[in-house]
């Protein structure tokens, strides 16, 4: 999985004051989680554009003004309600032999056939939380709807791999595609027109050997 590298300062001082006073700066206060204590620390919030403003997964490695490098993923963000500004952002820190728990996007490959006559694809899944060794996250799950037709459905066992757990129910939908109005319409035109072909073929059948049409029978 691909890495973004920022570059942080380690914060002595995490009270109100001074964390105004870095948003003001234009910098964003952090928190490292998972060693052994909490590693509070800050960087510019242009920084985060690759990390955060993006539907991609990736690992971070947070280079401090030591010279420190720690693996990372990113936990938890807070935004500003009204102005969307990055407020805080939370990181894990990775070890090799520790395994972890992310959201990894889930892409589609091909052309679904169903979809090709007038069915709706609907996307139930578009991230999968997995579990895994830091070296073994993938960049994305890949999804292949060449063959899901109306009705069909690709669920979690269909994507179940050895070098990471999926944390969903393997019956879980990814995907699915739905009949639409227009395709039921066109199933129910078919399925008459080949019922009429069918009554004419036996009318035509019956007339050719003699047969009489069955009268109606008088109702009052």
């Amino acid at each position: 999985m691909k890495s973004i590298t920022i570059k942080g300062s380690q914060r002595e001082s995490v009270g109100k004051v001074s964390t105004k006073a870095l948003r003001n700066a234009g910098k964003v206060p952090c928190v490292l989680y998972g060693g052994d204590k909490p590693l509070h620390f800050s960087a510019d919030e242009i920084s985060f554009r690759d990390l955060v403003y993006t539907p991609n997964a990736h690992t971070v490695v947070i280079k401090l003004e030591d010279g420190k490098k720690l693996s990372a993923v990113l936990q938890d963000i807070q935004f500003h309600p009204v102005t969307d500004k990055i407020l805080h952002i939370d990181f894990y820190q990775l070890f090799e032999d520790k395994p972890v728990t992310m959201n990894i996007p889930v892409r589609l490959e091909g052309n679904s056939p169903g979809v090709r006559n007038g069915g709706r694809l609907l996307f139930r899944k578009r991230k999968l939380s997995i579990k895994a060794l830091p070296d073994l996250l993938p960049d994305f799950i890949t999804v292949d709807i060449s063959k899901l037709r109306i009705g069909g459905t690709i669920a979690v066992e269909t994507v179940l791999n050895d070098d990471y757990t999926i944390l969903h129910p393997e019956s879980t939908a990814i995907v699915q595609v739905k009949a639409s109005r227009t395709s039921i319409d066109e199933e129910l035109e078919d399925e008459d027109e080949e019922g009429a072909e069918e009554g004419a073929e036996a009318a035509a059948e019956g007339g050719a050997e003699g047969g009489e049409a069955p009268e109606a029978e008088a109702t009052e």
